[in-house]
């Protein structure tokens, strides 16, 4: 309990010894009860990053409307809680593979460290973790004029041996959108597009639910299927989550065919959608590709974010993917060239 105390204390000073004139665009504000978190604006766009437990993205706004969804119950964070002791949600990042990775509490929800590091620019950076033997460093760059926030997730060896974690995105946007998902058919082993993961660890690789469609080159979930947890082996390098409120959220990152990926079916995405009576969240998960990180080195994955306006169809299935896919590729630009 000290030692959490003390890091907490440690926060504090470097949080209240920021000058808020030091970087455009970069001022320190309070959320929910979390006092110090960096906030990167731009005329339109508005990133609030969190350090007190974990180091996650709290605030995502396109003209004043969060794209994530922040628990209320995160306003019972006491400086110095022990990790664990609130629910952690909004826009979480993590290390995997999921089933093998052993649990890693001071990464998840302990305090971070945070810094500004440019104009519309900062750094959070998590203690050495001894059960994974890394520590975790995240930096986020806001475009001066758009939604583009750059996310890059650095994962540090500080152990005596090799390990082979790889990035693991978790963010919760707001529930009852609809997500979708370029497919790559040519390169997939999923005869569906996609897998469903089912109960006692079944992986179903012909599922069949009503609110996942498939049309032309894409997968189309409209809301939850019968089991929330679904894998994609997709190498588009893009998806992206169409919600009600008339945002489209994007994301971007590399996908590497030729490298071998750690979760148990080697997918590069998967989507969490429970019903809302569970969580009242959708779970985007860019995955990146296994590594092997020798003892002092370092590797990173980055993914791009962006919101934008795009009219919600209703009914969801009205979806026009074509010109949805043309409207994102104008925003986005290519995909990064992979290593």
């Amino acid at each position: 309990m000290i030692r959490f105390v003390q890091a907490a204390i440690f926060v504090f000073i470097i949080t209240t010894g920021f000058s808020a004139h030091a970087a455009n665009g970069v001022r320190r504000v309070t959320v929910l009860n979390y006092p110090g978190c960096i906030e990167l604006s731009n005329d339109a766009t508005r990133v609030v990053l969190g350090h007190h437990a974990g180091g996650r993205v709290l605030n995502y706004e396109w003209s004043g409307e969060n794209a994530l969804y922040l628990d209320p119950a995160e306003a019972n964070w006491e400086p110095g809680a022990e990790p664990g002791s609130i629910p952690i949600s909004a826009g979480r990042f993590d290390i995997g593979p999921e089933y093998l990775i052993p649990n890693r509490p001071i990464l998840w929800s302990g305090p971070w460290t945070a810094e500004v590091i440019g104009a519309r620019a900062a750094r959070l950076t998590s203690p050495a973790d001894e059960a994974t033997g890394v520590r975790l460093i995240r930096e986020f760059r806001l475009d001066e004029e758009s939604s583009h926030l750059e996310c890059k997730q650095i994962i540090q060896n500080h152990s005596k041996e090799t390990k082979r974690w790889s990035h693991w995105s978790r963010t919760f946007a707001k529930h009852g959108g609809v997500a979708i998902v370029p497919l790559t058919p040519s390169l997939s082993r999923f005869p569906r597009g996609y897998i469903m993961y089912e109960e006692r660890g079944l992986i179903n690789f012909l599922p069949e639910d009503p609110n996942i469609e498939k049309t032309g080159d894409f997968l189309i979930i409209k809301g939850p299927g019968a089991y929330p947890k679904l894998g994609f082996d997709s190498n588009a390098g893009w998806f992206a989550y169409h919600m009600p409120n008339d945002r489209l959220f994007v994301k971007r990152f590399a996908t590497y065919p030729d490298r071998a990926y750690g979760e148990l079916a080697s997918i590069t995405i998967s989507i969490w959608y429970p019903k809302s009576n569970v969580i009242p969240a959708c779970e985007l998960e860019p995955i990146g590709p296994r590594n092997e990180i020798r003892p002092g080195e370092s590797v990173s994955f980055t993914e791009d974010w962006w919101l934008f306006p795009y009219l919600f169809p209703k009914p969801p299935d009205q979806l026009n993917l074509k010109a949805l896919e043309s409207v994102v590729k104008s925003q986005i630009g290519a995909v990064p060239s992979r290593e």
